[in-house]
């Protein structure tokens, strides 16, 4: 096995601690060609699909590459932006004030930067960048507050494959979940309460969070769970009753049984039940991209109203917001504790390395 090094190490450079902040990720254009192989990534991850490796790759090159790319594409371009998408805008918007934010925060040499698990900026190719700036401490934060085993796990099984061919790995922390993170918890909490300034309250507001198929659930995985959780301390922040608000799983697909209750099927019985007014929230999701924007705030904003409801609002996500930056940074700090690059000057170091034989 050949490993891989770091051709830009200099002894003359600042040791750094690294912060890669992660999402799921995003094609590069809103086009056919483009979200084949994306979706062909994302889709062959057997963290995402627990289907036999034979009989999932028969159905995913020969039906699923075949139909869905197009879908997905129409879908894409209805959130597409001059910029690009709204996942990989928000995400660097979020690191970038992360950056400023630790910088000032930590007085130490800390480097920020983002990845994503599918697409572009690779993981890898992110993690070799930052290690070729200096980062000798590395914190990887995957910005799915909830774990799931297809998100988080996922990232981690990215990160170990990367560090799997390193020559030299650096230290290493890695933060699975959030969920329940004090600061987070109030910073939706927050959200809402701004909504509510402006707009008023609803009959009810719903917690949407991305679907996970059910197996998933009862061989262990705590993501339910971690929902569920989120819902009712943000629910209590707010001082809701229980008939006030409620929560529901988006974005299944094919037949298998997903976590319920389904947030279409949710969105439809309301009117039904004199619910005339509702709003829509999603804490699971860090940044506004096409399962928010399309899925949540059009698709089913129809589906809400054709069945009969009045008024439907979808409360964005916390994306760059500034008190979602101090909640995540926070988050970091606390998973800092202790480290350090304090040590000889580069200068010093650099000479002491010459001195020794070194030639550069």
């Amino acid at each position: 096995m050949k490993y891989t090094g770091s051709e830009q190490f200099s002894h003359e450079q600042t040791p750094k601690i690294g912060v890669l902040v992660t999402n799921l990720g995003t094609p590069a254009a809103p086009e056919k060609a483009a979200l084949r192989p994306y979706l062909k990534q994302f889709l062959s991850d057997p963290r995402v699909v627990e289907v036999p490796r034979l009989l999932w790759w028969l159905i995913l090159n020969g039906v699923i590459l075949n139909i869905r790319p197009a879908r997905s594409a129409a879908a894409y371009r209805t959130v597409w932006t001059e910029e690009g998408s709204p996942l990989l805008i928000h995400t660097k918007n979020q690191a970038n004030a992360l950056q400023e934010k630790l910088r000032s925060d930590l007085g130490e040499p800390v480097l920020v930067d983002f990845a994503m698990r599918y697409g572009q900026p690779a993981i890898e190719d992110v993690v070799q960048s930052m290690l070729d700036r200096g980062v000798r401490k590395l914190l990887v934060l995957p910005l799915y507050p909830q774990y799931s085993g297809p998100t988080g796990g996922s990232t981690f099984d990215a990160i170990a494959a990367d560090f799997s061919h390193r020559r030299w790995l650096p230290d290493f922390r890695f933060i699975a979940q959030y969920h329940d993170y004090p600061a987070y918890i109030e910073a939706m909490a927050n959200k809402i309460r701004q909504h509510w300034q402006t707009h008023g309250r609803a009959d009810k507001l719903l917690f949407s969070y991305h679907g996970t198929p059910r197996s998933y659930l009862d061989r262990g995985d705590p993501y339910h769970c971690q929902c569920q959780k989120t819902s009712r301390l943000v629910a209590a922040a707010l001082g809701l009753a229980d008939e006030e608000h409620m929560t529901c799983f988006q974005s299944r697909f094919g037949r298998e049984e997903w976590l319920r209750p389904y947030t279409d099927e949710i969105l439809k019985s309301l009117p039904d039940q004199g619910v005339k007014s509702v709003q829509v929230v999603c804490p699971g999701f860090s940044a506004d991209c096409l399962e928010t924007i399309e899925e949540i705030g059009e698709e089913n904003r129809d589906y809400y109203l054709e069945a009969g409801g009045e008024r439907f609002e979808y409360i964005p996500c916390l994306n760059a917001d500034p008190e979602h930056i101090t909640a995540l940074a926070a988050l970091i700090r606390d998973n800092l504790g202790g480290w350090t690059v304090a040590g000889a000057e580069p200068e010093t170091t650099a000479k002491l390395a010459a001195a020794a034989g070194a030639e550069r």
